[in-house]
């Protein structure tokens, strides 16, 4: 049971892409298919997985395993959905880490800096409903005077980002 845990969510973690949300239909199917828990049974735990702090496929997959084979069984899952990823990781960092000093290599993130700013500022304007028009109120003003003090705390005072985070957190929970 524990092994079949292990392997079932190891093959799930190999081959997903695009995220927690994306992978749980085929947890689903193979959860399902193993008799491990009923369809409602199954909605539920995704439903408490979503509910906990951290990845939801690996939340959900954990829960799975606690409820099919206890304590074994959630470590065994967790180990399954994380492994692969963790294996990837070790293998690229390693392979860039022997290309680091290569001037192609050091070119090519040296041109992805530009693209990943641009990418992080357009997910900033879209979550925050800036991207929509007449989305811009007394709210929006006052978003990006936080914004902008933050920044100001960061780089003048050089203020621990938790600190700021913190900051940021209770002036939206007084003024907003």
């Amino acid at each position: 049971m524990i092994w079949d845990l292990f392997l079932t969510f190891f093959k799930i973690g190999f081959i997903s892409f695009g995220g927690g949300y994306s992978v749980i239909p085929m947890i689903q199917t193979k959860v399902i298919s193993h008799g491990w828990m009923t369809t409602a049974e199954f909605q539920k735990a995704v439903s408490l997985a979503g509910m906990a702090p951290g990845p939801i496929a690996t939340n959900a997959v954990t829960l799975i395993g606690y409820d099919t084979a206890g304590i074994a069984g959630a470590i065994a899952a967790c180990v399954g959905i994380v492994l692969p990823s963790l294996l990837v990781v070790i293998l690229l960092s390693a392979f860039f880490f022997k290309l680091r000093n290569n001037k192609t290599m050091k070119s090519l993130f040296y041109g992805l800096r530009p693209v990943v700013t641009g990418l992080i500022f357009y997910a900033a304007l879209h979550f925050g409903g800036f991207d929509k028009p007449g989305s811009y109120t007394w709210t929006t003003g006052f978003t990006l005077l936080i914004c902008a003090g933050c920044l100001w705390l960061l780089f003048k005072y050089k203020l621990h980002p938790l600190t700021v985070i913190a900051a940021a957190g209770a002036a939206g929970i007084i003024f907003l």
